[in-house]
């Protein structure tokens, strides 16, 4: 018996590994970018001539918006349709890309990376739908999800790598510039091979309550990372953290009354979703302020070269990637509270002795303590996930993953704003080192007594 040409067991496989790639590669840019600029940044900063201040709303303008508008996006691809606004995203993140290649100075460069933080939480949420839409066999698409999940993590684990050599070889705007050929093969294989998904027309979309989360935010960002250049007791500082508080009132008040709320408030209630959506955020703003600081400290202090600086802090990022897979195999068996404490205590100790680092500390020393510190943040982070989803339920699995994940880019959002105001405030870049490790010390220390007090022992 024969087959038709193209239309075999190999033909079928080639056609699910193109839809993968097509799908998947806005997750992989989006991983990316968060990642990537911890190596460029001394470039960018040299070569523009910005200060750390703006070097900070380098990677912040892209985080605030992300961050803040992942919740609006999935709404309105529920609304409109997965598939358009996922190429719609894919769109606006090429031109943006260019737009930061291409920047003169450093406004533009901000402006152009907060669009770019737009495109990304527009395709974002809309990658994971198309892709399970794409693969409707059950046991293929866990497979196929998993494979995306590691995707995503290996990109950010790499990130740093990319950047390195891309800086090395291209210059700094190569870190964008990239994104351009990727994702226009990424656009033009979603748009021919991926069938839309059903659109929810009874949907109603409301901007107002995430305006007033992007508002507050945006203020509390603009005071932590202006205040040091500024003045703490400015006009300009002040008014920003007025309206901060202002917007954030705003916002609690609307969902709390409101009749279509943006977060799951009866969720919220529990302590066993609550919880895990708090480590989740305290995680983000230790692990990412840190690698903020880590990646500048490396160029500025040890005088490493971009690709030099990405490879050593390889280690410290693949090790996070390995305690996610090898914990997430034990989770089902020794439950979600034991492994979130030892893995945070382990990075809260590591951190707080890492606070004396100096001058004489060589960079094994360093690598060896920061690559223990994630791999208890990669032990913590499967478990944690866990709880939340165990609480949350099948009924609330969608919405409940969307409020995770925008809360721990919120959290990585104030971990690079706190890391940047503290660097700004010191004169010695040992000082500020130092006094990062402290921060993330101080979060992971407090997720732990969160965990301690309010997450009960589960059966094995």
């Amino acid at each position: 018996m024969t087959t038709l040409a193209g239309t075999g067991p190999a033909a079928t496989s080639d056609r699910g590994a193109i839809k993968f790639a097509a799908i998947a590669v806005g997750f992989v840019m989006a991983a990316l970018d968060a990642t990537v600029v911890n190596v460029a940044g001394a470039s960018i900063k040299d070569r523009l001539g910005l200060g750390l201040d703006h070097l900070t709303w380098v990677v912040d303008g892209y985080m605030l918006t992300f961050a803040s508008l992942l919740l609006l996006a999935g709404a309105l691809g529920a609304r409109f349709g997965a598939k358009r606004v996922y190429l719609i995203g894919m769109a606006l993140f090429v031109v943006s890309s260019v737009a930061c290649g291409l920047a003169p100075n450093g406004d533009v460069l901000v402006a152009a990376r907060v669009v770019q933080g737009v495109a990304s939480a527009l395709f974002l949420p809309g990658s994971l739908v198309l892709l399970v839409g794409a693969f409707p066999e059950p046991a293929r698409r866990a497979r196929i999800v998993a494979l995306w999940s590691a995707a995503g993590a290996g990109a950010s684990g790499l990130g740093p790598v990319v950047g390195g050599v891309l800086v090395d070889s291209f210059g700094w705007r190569s870190i964008f510039m990239i994104n351009v050929p990727i994702g226009l093969v990424g656009f033009v294989l979603t748009a021919k091979l991926i069938k839309p998904v059903d659109e929810d027309t009874t949907r109603r979309v409301k901007p107002l309550g995430h305006l007033f989360g992007v508002v507050a935010l945006a203020g509390l960002a603009y005071a932590l990372i202006e205040g040091p250049d500024q003045g703490w007791g400015s006009p300009g500082i002040v008014a920003a953290i007025a309206v901060a508080v202002v917007f954030a009132t705003a916002f609690v008040v609307r969902e709390r009354r409101g009749d279509d709320p943006i977060l799951p408030v009866e969720l919220f209630r529990a302590k066993a979703f609550s919880i895990p959506n708090a480590v989740g955020v305290l995680l983000n703003f230790g692990l990412y302020g840190v690698l903020f600081m880590i990646g500048l400290f490396l160029q500025q202090v040890h005088g490493a070269t971009p690709l030099r600086a990405g490879l050593q802090m390889l280690p410290m990022m693949i090790v996070f990637v390995v305690g996610n897979l090898v914990v997430a195999r034990f989770v089902p068996k020794i439950g979600t509270r034991l492994p979130m404490i030892v893995g945070l205590s382990v990075a809260g100790v590591v951190s707080v002795l890492m606070a004396a680092v100096s001058p004489a500390t060589p960079y094994w020393v360093l690598a060896l303590a920061m690559s223990v510190a994630n791999l208890g943040l990669g032990i913590t982070a499967p478990a944690m996930t866990a709880a939340l989803v165990e609480a949350a339920g099948p009924a609330h699995a969608s919405v409940a993953s969307a409020t995770f994940n925008a809360g721990r880019q919120v959290g990585t959002l104030l971990g690079v704003a706190v890391a940047g105001t503290v660097l700004a405030s010191f004169a010695d870049w040992y000082g500020g080192a130092r006094t990062t490790f402290l921060v993330a010390a101080a979060a992971y220390l407090v997720a732990v007594a969160l965990v301690l007090r309010h997450i009960r022992r589960t059966p094995q």
